[in-house]
């Protein structure tokens, strides 16, 4: 029981943080003038990285949810991803176990990562690292419908772990170049798919 207290007050806290960073006038400022609000930093722990980015986008919560679980379009939407793999999914549509190959540099392996997402149809999408090369990562995915639901506001947070004993500098480094290119993918695959 204690576990799922903690899980309840870390997605309350996610969720309130992530309202807070709406309500930042230069957050505000950017997503509304088109461009991606960002924020990524070492994390507390000093092991890795966090990142906390912020777009709008002129399509319906139920398409770009269809975007951002896309799988064939992975690869095209985030530059370091390579591919992706759903492994299984429950009857209800509720939890799916994922695969991802990302390569962060030419300099590094590829690196593989198993991933457990529960599913809020529409509103949520959380995701938590389970087995490969990236052991420790969580985050989530937030949409909040706008404009009578015919655009979302998107909010991505991801905490991750370097792997391989990697300088968390370059985890950093790798999610301010990655998350915005990614958000500004999702975008445009999901403005032209509610076309």
């Amino acid at each position: 029981m204690p576990g799922r207290a903690l899980v309840f007050a870390f997605l309350v806290l996610a969720a309130s943080t992530a309202a807070a960073q709406e309500l930042n006038p230069d957050w505000l400022h950017k997503i509304e003038s088109g461009d991606v609000a960002l924020e990524a930093h070492t994390d507390a722990s000093g092991r890795g990285g966090q990142v906390r980015a912020m777009i709008d986008i002129a399509a319906p919560p139920e398409v770009v949810w269809a975007a951002i679980l896309d799988c064939d379009r992975a690869a095209r939407m985030t530059p370091s991803v390579k591919s992706c793999r759903v492994l299984s999914r429950d009857a209800a549509g509720r939890m799916e176990l994922r695969e991802h190959v990302v390569k962060w540099s030419f300099l590094l392996p590829a690196l593989h990562s198993t991933s457990r997402l529960t599913l809020e149809p529409y509103r949520r999408i959380a995701f938590r690292c389970e087995a490969g090369d990236i052991k420790d990562c969580e985050g989530q995915w937030l949409l909040e419908p706008r404009d009578g639901g015919k655009a979302t506001r998107v909010t991505y947070d991801n905490r991750a772990t370097a792997p391989f004993g990697l300088p968390n500098g370059m985890t950093t480094m790798a999610m301010r170049r990655d998350v915005p290119a990614a958000l500004r993918a999702l975008r445009r695959e999901s403005v032209a798919a509610a076309r």
